[in-house]
């Protein structure tokens, strides 16, 4: 059952001790409820409920429920039941995928709407984050090119101070945690402070930015395999060479500033100069936009279009097949012509 009901400026009574309703208190003052919190059910008399909208019972029956029940009954105000928080602090690491709200899983919603503290980084679905995470202390712990506003072990510190508060804190981060997320490390300084952490894994920017343009990593006949490739640092000549030899489809992240070394690199590799390219940026986003070239061509076009970050670059014969299945083969071939002319 699902009853939406406004509780702005609303009196709300809420049954349940200081550190297991916390949550839910912050939950209802966030929906703009007045709320009055309640230690014993059994002291919730017509009384104290005259004039409240709603009653909250947190946790497991008490002896009181019985009598509160009866009371609400004869005050005519709906109770409803809520879970208690936890007395030990947890961490949760939530994969947000590309930043699409909708790419959110089900398990990363939930995580959220249970959260005392939410640490997020840029590239997160963070538009509707005081929706998700009503009763939430939100943090803004993002980097960008070249700064970053808190650094790694300044997060990890910040997980695991908030957990032994007894808070419940959720990492939320772009992409998945163990995708080039530092994920890992954030897991371990929990770990190593006793802190319990679990991982919920979120859609890689490595497959759906590419699906977004409508270009398939792998097709059959073309395609089947793919390598994903961090762009943060130019690759070493070896790199160059194992990645050249592989075919197959290379989808690089966080790869614009390091585009000329890349095509360079695998140019001396062997790759062939007519090899396609596609740059997608701000996948699923209202500007996403898809600048396509080869090997020989992207640089310059990609300096000519402006390419930034986030993008995600894809390398290989699928980037032609994604612009054929969309009518755009016909730009890659003329490109592909005036190279040759």
């Amino acid at each position: 059952m699902h009853l939406d009901i406004d509780l702005a400026d609303r009196r709300v009574i809420v049954v349940g001790t200081e550190q297991t309703s916390r949550r839910v208190v912050a939950r209802y003052r966030a929906a703009g409820a007045v709320v009055d919190r309640q230690d014993d059910a059994a002291r919730c008399t017509q009384a104290v409920l005259d004039g409240a909208a709603l009653a909250v019972l947190v946790g497991d029956p008490s002896s009181g429920a019985g009598m509160l029940r009866e009371a609400c009954g004869r005050a005519g105000v709906l109770l409803v039941r809520e879970a208690a928080a936890l007395e030990a602090g947890t961490v949760t690491l939530i994969g947000g995928g590309p930043g699409a709200l909708g790419l959110l899983t089900l398990d990363a919603a939930a995580a959220l709407r249970e959260a005392d503290v939410v640490l997020y980084d840029r590239l997160a679905p963070t538009e509707a984050l005081a929706e998700l995470a009503p009763a939430a202390e939100l943090v803004d712990v993002g980097k960008l090119p070249g700064h970053h506003r808190v650094p790694q072990a300044g997060i990890n510190d910040l997980l695991v101070r908030h957990a032994l508060a007894g808070h419940h804190v959720v990492r939320l981060k772009g992409g998945d945690p163990f995708v080039f997320g530092r994920g890992s490390e954030e897991l371990a300084a929990c770990l190593e402070a006793g802190v319990p952490c679990r991982v919920i894994p979120g859609v890689s920017s490595a497959i759906s930015v590419p699906a977004a343009a409508g270009i398939p990593v792998t097709h059959r006949g073309v395609s089947h395999l793919f390598t994903v490739v961090s762009g943060h640092a130019p690759l070493s000549d070896a790199e160059h060479e194992h990645l050249a030899g592989l075919g197959g489809t290379i989808v690089v992240l966080m790869g614009v500033s390091t585009l000329p070394q890349l095509v360079a690199g695998l140019g001396r590799a062997g790759m062939r100069a007519d090899m396609p390219v596609a740059v997608v940026e701000r996948g699923y986003s209202a500007s996403q936009r898809t600048t396509a070239g080869t090997l020989s061509s992207i640089v310059t076009a990609a300096g000519a279009a402006r390419c930034q970050s986030p993008a995600v670059l894809v390398i290989g014969e699928v980037v032609r097949v994604g612009l054929d299945l969309q009518g755009g083969a016909a730009q890659l071939a003329r490109l592909t012509e005036s190279l040759a002319s």
